[in-house]
C-alpha cells in the first residue's frame, strides 16, 4: 500500500478543533445528516434502557408494512385486553375499538401510547412476543448490534436494550426513507375519541423552540423510566437546509433534557460549518500504471466533496490518498482504484473514494515493456533517495 499526503485538496481550507461539547447526559451521539459526520459519540455504544425511544423501532416496523402493502393507513386492528390494561403514557384504546393505523401512528408518536404500541404489534404478528422477536431480527438485519427488544412500548425489561447510536440511526432512518410519514412527529396533540387527558401532548420539548431563530425541530421521541433517566431522540433543520439528528439519555429531569438538547442543537449548527473543498473531477494524486498504454493515470473525486468544517480556520487540514502501488491495466475511466482519507480535528476521519481520471487501456509488448521499466526505474531511484536519506 501506498500513502500520499494530499495536500493539494484543501490547501484554502483550515481547521481548529472545533469546541468540545461537554454533554451531562451519560450517553450521546450527533450527526449530521447532511454530510453523514458523527459529530459527537459519547458511550455511544453502550446498551442502555431506551424507554420510549424505543418506539421509534415499533414504527419503523409499522412504516415498512405499509411500504409492503402489508397494511394501510385506514387498516384497522383489534384491541386486546392486554393493550386496554397497559400503563403508563396511553392513547386510550377499549377493547370494542377498532383504531385505524393512521389513528394508531398519532397515538404511539404524539402520546406515547404503551397500549397503541402493543395493538400495532399484536395487529401485525399476532402477539406482542413475536412482534419483539421480529424488531430484533429487524435490526441486526440493519446493523444494529447494540440493540435487542422484549416488547413494543419500551415498558421495562433487561432485555430491552438499545445504544444512542443505534437510536440515532433509526430516527435517521425514518427521516430519510419515510419522508411521507415524517411529519407527524412534529404534531404535537392528539386527543382520540376525546379520551386523551389535556395535559397528554407531545412532550419533545424542542417543538416549542427554534433555538436563536435560525434552526427548527421537527421530531422525534422522548423517553423516561426510572431506570433510564430522561432521555430524547431529536431531530431539527438549520435554515441553510442543513439537519441534524441527536441522541441523550440518562438525564436527571425534564428541564435538564429540555437545557441539554437546544444546547446541543446550537452547538451543532454554531460551531461547524459545511464547506466545497474539492469538486467532481479535482485531480488529487497521480498512480503508476502497470503494464498500460500510460505509465500513470489521475486520481480525481468522483462527486463534490462537501465536509463539515470547525467554523474556526488556522490550520491546514490533513490528507491522504491510500491505494495498491502500481495499477495493473486495463483501467476503466471512473473506476475506483484510491481512498483519499481526510483528517479534520475534533471529527473522526472521513474517506473519500478516488477514481480513475481516463481509460488506460493495457499496452502493447513496446509499450508495456516502456512502462515497467519506467516504473521500476522509479523505485530504484526512491529506494537510494531512502538511502541516502
Amino acid at each position: 500500500m501506498i500513502r500520499l499526503a494530499a495536500i493539494l485538496l484543501i490547501g484554502l481550507f483550515a481547521a481548529l478543533p472545533a469546541r468540545a461539547f461537554e454533554t451531562r447526559a451519560g450517553s450521546a451521539w450527533v450527526y449530521d445528516v447532511t454530510t453523514g459526520t458523527v459529530l459527537l459519540a459519547k458511550e455511544a455504544d453502550k446498551m442502555l434502557p431506551p424507554a420510549s425511544m424505543s418506539k421509534l423501532m415499533t414504527l419503523n416496523m409499522l412504516f415498512e408494512a405499509l411500504r409492503d402493502g402489508r397494511a394501510r393507513m385506514d387498516t384497522t386492528f383489534s384491541v386486546s385486553t392486554k393493550a386496554w390494561k397497559m400503563g403508563g403514557s396511553k392513547m386510550f384504546v377499549k377493547p370494542d375499538d377498532r383504531p385505524t393505523v393512521e389513528e394508531l401512528i398519532h397515538g404511539i408518536i404524539i402520546n406515547s401510547g404503551n397500549d397503541a404500541c402493543v395493538v400495532v404489534a399484536e395487529g401485525l404478528a399476532g402477539s406482542e412476543e413475536n412482534f419483539a422477536k421480529l424488531m430484533t431480527q429487524r435490526a441486526r438485519d440493519l446493523g444494529m448490534t447494540q440493540s435487542t427488544f422484549a416488547n413494543a412500548s419500551g415498558w421495562p425489561d433487561p432485555d430491552q436494550r438499545m445504544s444512542t447510536r443505534d437510536l440515532g440511526f433509526i430516527a435517521t432512518r425514518l427521516i430519510t426513507e419515510f419522508p411521507d410519514f415524517y411529519p407527524y412527529f412534529a404534531m404535537t396533540e392528539y386527543n382520540y375519541k376525546d379520551r386523551v387527558p389535556a395535559n397528554s401532548r407531545n412532550r419533545n420539548p424542542l417543538l416549542r423552540t427554534s433555538g436563536s431563530g435560525d434552526w427548527t425541530a421537527d421530531g422525534l421521541k422522548t423517553g423516561h423510566t426510572s431506570e433510564a433517566g430522561y432521555g430524547l431522540v431529536g431531530s431539527a433543520v438549520h435554515e441553510n437546509g442543513r439537519r441534524i439528528v441527536f441522541v441523550l439519555t440518562g438525564m436527571e429531569s425534564e428541564a435538564e433534557r429540555a437545557q441539554e438538547a437546544e444546547a446541543i442543537a446550537n452547538w451543532a449548527f454554531r460551531e461547524f460549518v459545511q464547506k466545497t473543498v474539492a469538486q467532481k473531477g479535482t485531480r488529487i494524486a497521480e498512480a503508476d500504471v502497470w503494464l498500460g498504454e500510460a505509465q500513470s493515470v489521475g486520481l480525481v473525486v468522483g462527486d463534490d466533496v462537501e465536509l463539515l468544517l470547525p467554523s474556526l480556520a488556522q490550520d491546514k487540514l490533513k490528507a491522504n490518498v491510500v491505494y495498491s502501488s502500481p495499477i495493473e491495466a486495463p483501467i476503466e475511466d471512473g473506476q475506483k482504484l484510491a481512498e483519499m482519507q481526510i483528517e479534520i480535528p475534533g471529527i473522526p476521519v472521513v474517506t473519500v473514494p478516488l477514481v480513475a481520471e481516463r481509460a488506460v487501456p493495457k499496452g502493447g509488448f513496446t509499450s508495456r515493456l516502456r512502462t515497467a521499466f519506467g516504473i521500476l526505474a522509479k523505485r530504484v531511484v526512491a529506494e537510494v533517495a531512502e538511502l541516502q536519506s
